[in-house]
């Protein structure tokens, strides 16, 4: 039974509403516990009451100082995303100018008018600027939600490891079902509106929409490389003088860079990712849609078979809402051994639930059979007709889904402290920080294997049972739990400001022990969530990869490794993500050498600082934060932007797709190991000053030879994992959907050869 068009019109914005009102829902409980005068105020079933040390009326002054910290690093979070935001809003006008011109020039073929054309050019530009308008509100809204949180988060860490970590974990559910909900609800309404203007044109109706992919990772490429270069260049600078040189406590108050430091956690981690991940969605639903578009699927007008991407999505939200309640009310972490557990099984508990509802949506949505378009395997024609069953695409979506957990799994046994490989890279620092790294950059490279090989077999999956629209459902089943995996991302960064304004507040040892115990989890959900970015951006990658194959009109039987351009793009794709990791990482290096010359300057000529009889410069750690990040992050997102419009205009859409397969295959490869070694670094230093097992406390504890090995280890890994290696999962995907975007153009250059080859007579 295929569910009636109105029910599927009526089914997605009812889930992306009631996401919305969940994360209000939650926000409202977070927002119960209040930093007001000085006194926490916590309010539960219904009663307000003063914790224990404001009953006895001590310590007052530790909450005060917990809310004043919070707003510096509001302050400072606000200022620099509306600086950024400043500039992207610029760069989207410019845009959008180059996108309506280039796709409103195109010559008219297959029947199209130039007005088809001009209305191709119009709705993609609105569909790009909703896209990035989209990604800013993300962003924006998860870095108020964690800034809101995090004081709250370390006052509740008073009480015990269960308040904190509801906490924490609402604050990061919010921003989830606020991503999730508002990215579906805005992507559904413009396709119903764009539909009244297409009519039954669907297929130009879904290029048109691929701009909305396109804006989404626009913004989320420069927040990501901005957000990274910002935070990392405090980090390193607070790390290498404080802790290493003037031997204080990571977030001591003494440090100028620890509130740029604090403020970098969320404009990098909170609002970088969810445009990060907002992106994969809004691509992997493009290009979904723009291949079920020339299927029997588009040709019949089948309005639910069409919506199926979406459905996924929308019934993916009341999932994750489900889950959420486990980890905020029926089974919360309450000792320290519970954290990293409860945040696992939000992960798996999600995929059970998913995996029945995929197998409903499947049967429900899609008819029993339906034809799509596959490259022919006979030279004599470039598609073949296949017939694809509706069961296969729940194999399809449960290949992403469980896909995404694997990775998920294999990353936290990569990354967390609780496992062999880390305690392995912090046993090697007993010989110095050389064998510390050593060791980190082995469990790096070997942790892309499992990785891989769950890619492989997605596609192999997908496009063996549906073709090009197959593997994009699997980039949407992987993605389909995204609310849940945005919680735990985002409960993170917001655990980790809460260890440092518990140590600036001076809440005590006890106090900060427990914050760094939901913060050791958070490095590894953190490193969690950058497995699902760069898996399923593979995933979409490739999808996108066959939708610009069909746009471009590539003739693939003729196109191989063995064509020269071929070639020639697939070394140039594959230098890229090299080439823009060297930049980031510079970038990181430069803002962070600054920043060192600055927090020496100030321990060095600021009378009382080390003392703690006067307070550091903090506002002239953030601005040199802010200008490194706004200027740095131009060169890396121009090679981006720039070089599929270079390629495709001068040298053809064959070499073109070379890049493209390029880029693909070594991004994956680097970004995983990027990731990876810089989380396993960081949770190697702090199983280190954690001490909680017999090894870890013969490794010495804070202020050890081995700690100092494992703080450099730390700090080299810091542009790894939150700078480069995240941004390179954007790189490989809006390469690939400024390219399908674009597609159209690049056929006019010379009917797709390139301008110079044209020149100089050297077409096919």
């Amino acid at each position: 039974m295929v569910l009636p068009d109105a029910v599927v019109a009526s089914v997605i914005p009812t889930a992306a509403i009631i996401g919305i009102l969940f994360a209000i829902f939650l926000w409202k409980r977070v927002s119960a516990i209040q930093l007001t005068g000085g006194r926490l105020i916590s309010s539960q079933n219904g009663r307000e009451y003063l914790l224990e040390e404001e009953q006895r009326g001590g310590e007052e002054e530790v909450v005060a100082k917990a809310a004043d910290i919070q707003k510096s690093i509001s302050e400072g979070a606000s200022s620099f995303l509306a600086t950024e935001y400043y500039y992207l809003g610029i760069f989207m006008v410019i845009m959008s100018v180059v996108i309506f011109s280039l796709l409103s020039i195109v010559k008219p073929e297959d029947g199209r008018t130039h007005n088809d054309e001009v209305r191709n050019g119009i709705f993609s530009t609105i569909a790009f600027v909703l896209g990035g308008a989209t990604s800013i509100l993300s962003g924006y809204l998860g870095m108020q939600i964690a800034t809101y949180a995090n004081a709250r988060t370390a006052v509740e860490a008073r009480k015990g490891i269960a308040p904190a970590f509801m906490c924490a974990f609402r604050s990061g559910a919010v921003m989830g079902f606020l991503l999730s909900g508002f990215g579906l609800l805005n992507l559904f309404l413009a396709i119903s509106v764009f539909a009244k203007f297409y009519g039954d044109d669907w297929r130009g109706l879904f290029e048109a929409i691929t701009g909305y992919g396109l804006g989404g990772s626009s913004i989320a490429l420069f927040g990501r490389v901005a957000g990274g270069i910002y935070t990392k260049a405090a980090d390193v600078g607070a790390d290498l003088v404080g802790k290493v040189e003037k031997d204080i406590p990571e977030d001591d108050p003494r440090n100028p860079a620890v509130i740029a430091d604090n403020v970098g956690d969320n404009v990098g981690d909170i609002a970088g990712m969810g445009a990060d991940l907002f992106g994969s969605f809004a691509e992997s639903t493009c290009a979904a849609l723009v291949i079920s578009a020339v299927s029997s699927l588009g040709q019949e007008h089948d309005y639910a078979g069409m919506m199926f991407p979406l459905l996924i999505s929308a019934t993916g939200i009341i999932v994750c809402l489900l889950t959420t309640f486990i980890a905020t009310d029926l089974k919360p972490a309450k000792i320290i051994a519970e954290i990293e557990h409860t945040l696992k099984m939000q992960l798996i508990i999600s995929t059970l639930l998913m995996t029945p509802v995929a197998l409903g949506v499947a049967m429900w949505a899609l008819p029993a059979e339906f034809e799509m378009s596959v490259p022919s395997s006979t030279p004599d024609k470039a598609f073949d007709t296949k017939v694809v069953k509706s069961w296969y695409m729940f194999v399809c979506i449960s290949a992403g889904l469980w896909g995404g957990l694997l990775v998920g799994l294999q990353t936290e046994y990569f990354t967390s402290n609780r496992y062999k490989p880390v305690q392995d890279v912090a046993d090697a620092c007993r010989t110095g920080p050389a064998t510390d790294i050593i060791f980190g950059l082995a469990l790096g490279y070997k942790s892309c294997i499992i990785p891989t090989i769950v890619i492989g077999v997605a596609i192999y999956v997908g496009n063996t049972l549906a073709g090009m629209f197959g593997i994009a459902c699997c980039a949407l089943g992987m993605l389909s739990t995204l609310a849940t995996g945005l919680a735990i991302d985002a409960y993170g960064p917001i655990s980790d400001n809460a260890g440092g304004i518990a140590e600036m507040a001076g809440m005590g040892e006890d106090i900060r022990e427990r914050t760094d115990a939901l913060d050791a989890a958070g490095n590894t959900t953190a490193a969690i969530g950058k497995g699902f970015a760069i898996g399923s951006a593979a995933l979409v990658s490739l999808a996108l990869f066959g939708a610009y194959v069909t746009r471009a009109r590539i003739d693939m039987i003729h196109s191989s490794i063995l064509d020269p351009r071929v070639f020639a793009g697939l070394l140039l794709g594959a230098m890229l993500p090299y080439w823009f990791s060297a930049m980031t990482m510079k970038s990181v290096g430069k803002a962070a050498l600054a920043m060192v010359h600055e927090v020496r300057r100030q321990f060095n000529h600021i009378p009382g600082l080390m003392e703690g009889t006067t307070r550091p410069d903090y506002k002239k750690c953030v601005a040199i934060s802010t200008q490194a990040a706004i200027t740095e992050m131009i060169a890396p997102g121009a090679l981006v932007m720039f070089t599929p419009v270079v390629v495709g205009a001068l040298f053809g859409t064959q070499c073109l797709a070379g890049v493209l397969a390029g880029s693909l295959v070594s991004g994956v490869q680097l970004a995983v190991s990027m990731s990876n070694t810089g989380g396993a670094w960081d949770n190697a230093k702090k199983y280190i000053e954690a001490g909680a097992t017999e090894h870890a406390r013969d490794l010495g504890g804070k202020g050890s030879d081995c700690h100092k090995a494992a703080v450099i280890g730390d700090t080299v890994g810091d542009p790894l994992k939150d700078t480069s290696g995240p941004s390179l999962n954007i790189l490989i995907k809006l390469m690939a959907v400024e390219s399908l975007v674009f597609a159209p153009f690049f056929y006019n250059c010379a009917h797709g050869q390139g301008l110079i080859f044209d020149w100089l007579g050297w077409t096919q």
